[in-house]
């Protein structure tokens, strides 16, 4: 198997600043380039996380340092990792002042509760040595009551030369929600992976949750719809019900895939010497 990484850094509507959309694409371009010899040398999981951490460190985006603040002023981060080898998912949800949630979720790997939340979810970070780190940006407490030009949540899916898939998506949820919301990062509706199919989503994360939209595309690939039909039928559904999303997606045959029915969304992929940013 050729090692392929796909990643995301969110959808939604077209930014008008085209400055703003070239950082965006050189950025994901250079984190696929820093993730190849992660990718090429370790294993898909570590690959994702290495790729997640990067673009968590961007305050592009809406993950990480960067992210978006709640209706209190705060923002809280929101993080998952599932490993198709295992079929285990780890999540950290709504923790503050951590630098990269993706590696706590890393960690909740190897724990028997793999999924922990606030101010929990922060003492065990504490206790494996993540510092103090404010992720706030001078932009995002700026804008915090405005609409955000550019912001999205992002996410990566891998397999490596094995065959192994991961997928692991990274977010700090809506700008002024209520206190303590979370999203459907949190759950396998907006991340999953086994060892058929991996996927990343981002986009309306309540009916991302409603309509389970990971696990449901996934399902439907492992009762032998093809997984371009299965995204499609899956975001018409997502459409009917008054939102829109994006995804991206590897199969247990290498097939890389993306797609959204929003107006834009930040992508690109590694697939051996071939790299690729959308448009």
């Amino acid at each position: 198997m050729i090692p392929k990484i796909i990643i995301h850094g969110g959808a939604g509507k077209r930014p008008r600043n085209k400055t703003r959309i070239e950082k965006v694409r050189k950025t994901i371009k250079e984190v696929l380039e820093r993730s190849r010899p992660v990718l090429e040398e370790r294993s898909a999981l570590e690959a994702v996380v290495h790729a997640v951490s990067l673009l968590e460190d961007n305050p592009l985006f809406n993950a990480g340092t960067g992210s978006v603040l709640q209706a209190d002023g705060k923002a809280r981060l929101t993080a998952s990792l599932m490993d198709g080898s295992t079929s285990k998912f780890s999540a950290v949800i709504n923790v503050q002042n951590v630098k990269n949630p993706i590696r706590i979720a890393h960690l909740l790997q190897r724990e028997r509760y793999c999924v922990l939340a606030g101010r929990e979810a922060l003492t065990f970070a504490r206790a494996k040595g993540f510092r103090y780190f404010n992720p706030v940006t001078a932009e995002r407490l700026r804008d915090w009551k405005r609409s955000q030009g550019m912001c999205g949540t992002v996410g990566a899916v891998a397999i490596d030369a094995r065959g192994n898939i991961a997928a692991g998506t990274s977010t700090g949820g809506v700008g002024n929600a209520t206190p303590g919301r979370a999203s459907d990062v949190a759950s396998t509706c907006g991340n999953y992976a086994d060892g058929r199919v991996g996927i990343s989503c981002t986009g309306a994360g309540e009916s991302i949750v409603n309509l389970a939209l990971a696990a449901r595309i996934a399902t439907r690939v492992i009762d032998g719809m093809k997984l371009q039909r299965a995204v499609e039928k899956s975001l018409k559904e997502l459409e009917r019900a008054g939102d829109k999303a994006g995804i991206v997606a590897v199969t247990k045959k290498g097939e890389l895939f993306y797609f959204y029915n929003t107006e834009f969304m930040s992508y690109g992929f590694l697939e051996g010497d071939k790299l690729f940013t959308g448009k």
